[in-house]
């Protein structure tokens, strides 16, 4: 397995991998998530690869073939003019292909990102995950801890 960033050859792969995250997302919440979209176009994608400030890193298989990804965003934190200002990546998606899971891959990719996050000079990488998505189990192994948490009442 090795690690590069996303380049247009993996659109089609990455927008598989993009539905069958919507499709997870999709099951927990139907109220919000809409069965058989993406979160990006091609078109997206294309502009999210080339733009240095939200890299996209793909595990690839010996053949080239995309088996997950991670969508990344640099970021200045926190936003607030009383707070220490301090850069940091959040994790904006990540995917391991259903038929490569258990494969430990999801694995490398965070530990690549953790890796890049250092060489930026990052101070932290956060991410969201949805209350119900067993990802949760993952990212608390990895040794994430919960920042904050978002509360939501339904009218």
């Amino acid at each position: 397995m090795r690690i590069r960033r996303a380049e247009i050859k993996d659109t089609d792969k990455v927008i598989d991998l993009l539905s069958q995250v919507l499709e997870i997302h999709a099951a927990i919440r139907p109220d919000v998530f809409i069965p058989g979209t993406t979160k990006y176009s091609p078109a997206e994608l294309a502009e999210i690869f080339a733009d240095d400030t939200r890299p996209v890193y793909v595990a690839v298989d010996d053949m080239d073939e995309v088996q997950g990804y991670c969508f990344c965003i640099c970021k200045k934190q926190p936003d607030s003019a009383n707070m220490v200002q301090f850069d940091s990546l959040y994790i904006d998606d990540l995917c391991v292909d259903e038929k490569s899971r258990g494969q430990h891959i999801a694995e490398q990719l965070f530990e690549y990102v953790k890796g890049e996050a250092k060489k930026m000079g990052c101070y932290e990488i956060t991410l969201n995950v949805w209350e119900g998505n067993e990802a949760r189990f993952f990212y608390d192994k990895m040794g994430m801890k919960i920042l904050k948490t978002q509360m939501e009442y339904i009218l």
